[in-house]
């Protein structure tokens, strides 16, 4: 404990000190510099820590966390580090003072996944620019509360609207984006960057103006941590009716109040559902169970089969019922998976038998793992393929 206070008030020091530096006419510490070669400088004011480090999601795996990289100390306490060349992407990283995580001081920007929040930064160019709130169009995004008899509470969604649906009284398809264990209706919208990547996309032609649905799928959750009448508190993995069928069972109560409160175009040609891992193991099982609603199905990393001990009707009968889905006349089923990802051996043997029976699908093999590099990408290929 009292190692852990010295470290806190270390970097509480450190960013007053910062801070009063700018405040009156001293250096200002810039942290991340993106340079043009795409290398990235970091710098942390910490002149009584005895030891700062880097860890970055850009950086190799140890087991099952990223390994840190140490800063270098000058003369006057300022700790940096620069990068070797990134590829274009939006990263997320922290600063480890005397073993204890935080935050960038100098970073305003953060985004939390699950019970972690990380400070995040751009290499733009390719991809990276549909990451970027670029001059084009804008679509809305709102936090809507939804009754959900299945659930016996209102719940929270997030709704992505296209530019123009305001002003318009044209209806819209409508994609159905669900997330992983641990996340919420938030994760799409601020890790994933779902308004960037489609207020993007559209504007370029690639993909069809529509209505994108970030549901929460911890039916137990009335909404994301700290924003229900639960109160504020330390957010956690995995909670009751996970992967168990109460999920597959009441997501009727999201569709329900899409269909009533948007303008939506209805049947299998303007209807799509993809998740990522948790939610791409919901995307198969949801699109399997409710026949000739979904044209178009996307896993994105997706666990396959239920965990063992899990008893649900809506687990039973899989290929029976995935036989029968393509026979409905699919548009598309699209899996993506990394070469590394823990789950890849498992999409392997699903894959064999969609084989056996004919299964028309697509599949995209991509470097590295569970990550939410590969997701953005997923999400960034599958919107063009969808509506066409």
């Amino acid at each position: 404990m009292n190692k852990l206070f010295l470290a806190l008030l270390l970097l509480f020091t450190s960013m007053s000190i910062s801070a009063q530096q700018a405040l009156f006419g001293g250096a200002e510490i810039v942290s991340p510099e993106v340079h043009d070669n795409g290398t990235v400088t970091f710098r942390v004011m910490a002149p009584e820590a005895n030891n700062v480090q880097l860890v970055g999601d850009w950086m190799p795996m140890d087991g099952w966390v990223r390994k840190p990289q140490a800063m270098t100390k000058d003369d006057k306490g300022l700790w940096t580090l620069t990068t070797a060349t990134l590829s274009p992407d939006l990263y997320s990283y922290n600063i480890v003072v005397d073993g204890v995580k935080t935050t960038d001081p100098s970073n305003v920007y953060m985004i939390r996944d699950v019970s972690s929040v990380f400070s995040v930064f751009i290499v733009g160019g390719g991809k990276a620019d549909l990451y970027k709130v670029n001059n084009v169009p804008h679509g809305t995004v709102a936090k809507r509360w939804y009754d959900s008899p299945g659930n016996n509470m209102k719940r929270r969604l997030t709704v992505y609207t296209p530019a123009g649906y305001e002003t318009s009284k044209k209806d819209y398809p409508v994609f159905y984006l669900l997330h992983g264990m641990g996340g919420d209706e938030e994760a799409w919208i601020a890790l994933g960057r779902t308004a960037q990547i489609m207020d993007n996309l559209i504007a370029q032609g690639k993909a069809e103006p529509m209505i994108v649905v970030m549901t929460n799928g911890n039916v137990a959750q009335q909404a994301a941590p700290g924003e229900s009448a639960k109160g504020l508190y330390k957010p956690t993995m995995r909670l009751d009716h996970t992967m168990d069928g109460k999920m597959e069972e009441t997501f009727k109560d999201v569709m329900t109040f899409v269909e009533s409160n948007y303008r939506v175009k209805k049947g299998m040609d303007n209807t799509a559902i993809a998740g990522l891992s948790m939610g791409g193991f919901h995307s198969l099982h949801i699109s399997r169970s409710y026949p000739k609603t979904f044209g178009y199905v996307g896993l994105f990393s997706a666990a396959v089969k239920p965990m063992e001990g899990t008893t649900s009707k809506f687990y039973e009968d899989m290929m029976t019922s995935i036989k029968a889905q393509n026979k409905n006349g699919l548009k598309l089923y699209w899996i993506g998976m990394g070469k590394t990802d823990f789950l890849y051996q498992g999409m392997v043997e699903y894959r064999k038998e969609l084989d056996a029976i004919n299964m028309s699908y697509e599949y995209h093999e991509s470097e590295g793992g569970h990550t939410w590099t590969n997701w953005r990408d997923y999400l960034s290929i599958f919107a063009t393929r969808l509506f066409k």
